[in-house]
């Protein structure tokens, strides 16, 4: 996770930074043309930074209560909405490990049904129809030094360092 922020989280920074500030001159000198040539660069580094911005949030050792989650309203809507917490991951595991090429999995809140949701997204997109709860890279690069290729595995695994008391302050501050 080391070089994956070091250098893929820093990679996006850069380039969205770089994007900016030809944006702002784009801007400046009211060249329409050079502004919306720059949209997917914006989405894709912006987007990069803000999935990466939460997934480090949403993640931390065991021994700080990684992958503890065993009580509270989050898990309470976990039940409701899928069942169990069980369910939940088998779901969630299952629709990431399914993202053609690279991704995201959420864990999202509809505001308007008051529900949790799974969605995936691709490459950098963020999530933009849900307010993201949980996310978790689906990149190779997220998992391919452990890994390997073997995506399930690192969907099984991300469970024992899922900082449930992030994601339940995010839940608690979208409700």
């Amino acid at each position: 996770m080391q070089l994956h922020h070091s250098k893929h989280h820093q990679a996006y920074v850069a380039n969205l930074n770089v994007a900016e500030e030809k944006l702002d001159k784009a801007i400046s000198q009211k060249d329409i043309t050079s502004q919306i040539a720059l949209q997917s660069a914006l989405k894709f580094n912006g987007g990069g930074h803000i999935n990466h911005s939460i997934f480090w949030t949403n993640l931390t050792s065991h021994r700080n209560g990684g992958g503890d989650l065993s009580s509270g309203p989050l898990l309470d809507a976990i039940n409701r909405d899928f069942g169990s917490l069980e369910k939940f991951q088998t779901k969630f595991a299952a629709q990431s490990a399914a993202v053609q090429g690279s991704g995201w999995g959420w864990l999202g809140y509809n505001a308007e049904t008051k529900k949790l949701e799974i969605a995936t997204t691709a490459n950098q997109d963020p999530l933009t129809h849900l307010t993201p709860l949980l996310g978790v890279d689906v990149w190779e690069h997220a998992y391919y030094l452990q890994y390997k290729n073997v995506r399930p595995d690192y969907l099984k695994a991300i469970w024992n360092v899922v900082n449930w008391k992030n994601v339940s302050e995010r839940f608690a501050k979208a409700q």
